[in-house]
This record gives structure tokens, C-alpha cells and sequence, in this order.
């Protein structure tokens, strides 16, 4: 095997016996960091996300100052909207905008599926710079989102606190709803093949709102669109299944798919593995912890490391992302503690 599949987060993923837990952090190339800040400068978020060395920059540069097992692609969930018709704009002190949000089905028949090679080249040329520059036995992550969290932007158009027209859909209109969660589908397959083909060694599939449905929702409206996906990106590289906010959800989602189910904060690591037929966990420390003291933040993580123990397939990660005002220097000292406990634990 070459030296990055025999790396510690691939053979964690695989669910293999490794020296030590690999960890790497959700959000790792983000705005708590300066390099991050001198890298952007001026240029605006989307534009920042479409350029290929700014964001193979700032992927390598966290990868390097962290000391973390693997290093993700630096971009964004939601670009991959524009090409089907929608215009997103990241607004500051607001977030991302969609000025024409997708809530009838005249404008869901309007949404095109362009194949990802010819409308977001730059993803690839990203990756192939990362690839370059990356270390021989780092692996680089690949991501996008769930069909329902692309589908709710879409229809909601920014940030929700209740999903009023997403729920609105789905309960009024359950064939519109299904339609654009089938057109979401299709384009996150041809998205996240195309990141494999381009060269990536894992796939993460978040699924960052999925936690404002009931079980009952999820089984008929989510779960099928999932299942569909992670069949279709399962088989060449490794995937992570990642969801937040509702821990009820966990079993279902493990089975829709994934070979590592990624956990956030909320739900048990141990105990909730136990529930879920998948050869990996990942997770699942709060991200609010590394604003503690730097002994709370090492306190926190070894509990979790302690709680896995010898356990093979564990890959230690935040239950969200850094927050931007994160002391980085907290998030330093908890990658060597995570590497150098684990490491003392497996003996």
C-alpha cells in the first residue's frame, strides 16, 4: 500500500487498528486563524472559494500549522447551486443569500444539472494544487452537502431558525418537495465523483440541517434521496456521513449509508456507535470547549479518547466547526494532546 493509504485517518476510516486516534477539525482553514485573514484580504467570499491557489493556500497552511492527520478542501457547500440557476451571495454579518429561492415547482422544473467538470473546474484545479503541495502521506478530504440541506437552502434562501418553507413543502407539497430532492441528488453524485476523479482520498457528506426534522420526516422525505447518494459515492475512497442536532436521527442515517458516521456533541460517542452498524466514528467534541482554559480543553478530549479507548475506527473530531473566534493557540495544544494521549492509551 502507498504511504497515504496507509495513513492513520485512512486506516481509521477502514475501521484498522492505528498507532494513535487521527484527528483533523471540521472548519480547520477558517477566519480564528491570521493566515487565513492575510490569505483573503479584500477578495469576497465567493470569489475566495473559486480560486484555485487562494484556496489550496489556505488548506495546506492549516494542515501545516495544526499538525493535523488530514487536511480538507477549502471551499464551500453552496456554489454548487449556481450552476442549476440560483444566485448565491455571501452577505457580511449575514451569511449566504439565494435572491431567487426555489419554492414552487415551475421554478424546481427550472433548475438545470450541469456536470461539475465543466461548471466548477476550479474545484479541480484546487485539489490538484492541494495534492501537490500536501505532504506524501497526508490525505486530502473531499465534501459537499446532503441533498436535504442544499434543497433547504434552496427553498429557504438563507439561514433558517424554523425551516418554515422547507417543512412547508414537504408537508403541502410532498412531489415538489421529492422533485428537488431528486434534482439535488443528482448533482451531488456527478459533485462529489468528480472530486474523487480529480484526486481527494475521502468524501465528508454533511448534512448540516438535517437535525430539524423528526425520525418520522427523515425516513420518508430524507432518507431515500440519502440512500441514493452515498450508494452512488461509495466504493472508491472512503465517505463520511455527517449530521447534526438530533441524535435520534443516528441510526437511520448509518443506514442511508457512509462508512464513517461523524457525530456531533450531542449524542454519546460509545453508546451511540453501539446503535449503528458502520465501521467508524468521527467526532465529537464541542466546539465551544476550546474556548475553556487550555487544561478544560485537553480535560474534554481526553475524556472522549478515554471513553473509546483501544477501540479501533475512532477519528477525533469537533461535533461542528471552529468557531471564528477560537483561540488558536487552544486548538493547537488539543491536536498534539489528541495524537499524544491516544497514543499513550494504545500502548
Amino acid at each position: 500500500m502507498s504511504s497515504l493509504e496507509e495513513s492513520v485517518f485512512l486506516k481509521a476510516c477502514r475501521g484498522e487498528p492505528t498507532p494513535y486516534t487521527p484527528i483533523w477539525l471540521n472548519r480547520q482553514a477558517g477566519r480564528y486563524m491570521k493566515e487565513y485573514h492575510e490569505s483573503k484580504g479584500d477578495t469576497p467570499s465567493l470569489e475566495f472559494f473559486k480560486t484555485p491557489h487562494l484556496a489550496a493556500e489556505v488548506t495546506c497552511d492549516a494542515q501545516r500549522i495544526l499538525g493535523v492527520d488530514a487536511a480538507i478542501l477549502f471551499a464551500d457547500l453552496l456554489p454548487i447551486l449556481e450552476p442549476m440557476g440560483l444566485s448565491l451571495d455571501y452577505i457580511a454579518g449575514v451569511g449566504p443569500q439565494i435572491a431567487n429561492p426555489v419554492r414552487d415547482s415551475k421554478k424546481i422544473d427550472a433548475l438545470k444539472v450541469v456536470p461539475s467538470g465543466e461548471s466548477m473546474p476550479y474545484i479541480g484545479e484546487a485539489i490538484k494544487l492541494i495534492r501537490q503541495e500536501l505532504p506524501g502521506n497526508i490525505p486530502l478530504i473531499g465534501f459537499g452537502g446532503a441533498p436535504f440541506t442544499l434543497a433547504s437552502y434552496a427553498i429557504e434562501g438563507q439561514g433558517s431558525r424554523n425551516y418554515i418553507h422547507v417543512k412547508k413543502m414537504m408537508a403541502s407539497d410532498p412531489g415538489a418537495f421529492s422533485a428537488i430532492m431528486e434534482r439535488m441528488t443528482t448533482c451531488a453524485i456527478d459533485y462529489l465523483n468528480y472530486q474523487v476523479e480529480q484526486g481527494v482520498q475521502a468524501i465528508q457528506v454533511f448534512d448540516s440541517w438535517v437535525g430539524c426534522l423528526s425520525v418520522r420526516d427523515y425516513e420518508k422525505h430524507v432518507f431515500p434521496h440519502s440512500q441514493r447518494l452515498l450508494d452512488a459515492i461509495s466504493g472508491r475512497v472512503p465517505v463520511i456521513h455527517f449530521g447534526t442536532g438530533n441524535p435520534s436521527l443516528l441510526p437511520l442515517m448509518a443506514k442511508a449509508g457512509g462508512d464513517v458516521i461523524a457525530l456531533d456533541w450531542r449524542a454519546p460517542l460509545v453508546s451511540s456507535w453501539d446503535l449503528m452498524d458502520c465501521q467508524a466514528v468521527q467526532g465529537n467534541m464541542d466546539p465551544v470547549a476550546l474556548f475553556g482554559s487550555k487544561d478544560s480543553v485537553l480535560e474534554t478530549a481526553g475524556a472522549i479518547l478515554d471513553e473509546v479507548g483501544v477501540r479501533p475506527g475512532h477519528i477525533f473530531n469537533l461535533g461542528h466547526g471552529i468557531l471564528p473566534e477560537t483561540p488558536v493557540e487552544n486548538v493547537k495544544a488539543l491536536v498534539r494532546h489528541v495524537q499524544a494521549y491516544s497514543a499513550d492509551i494504545r500502548g
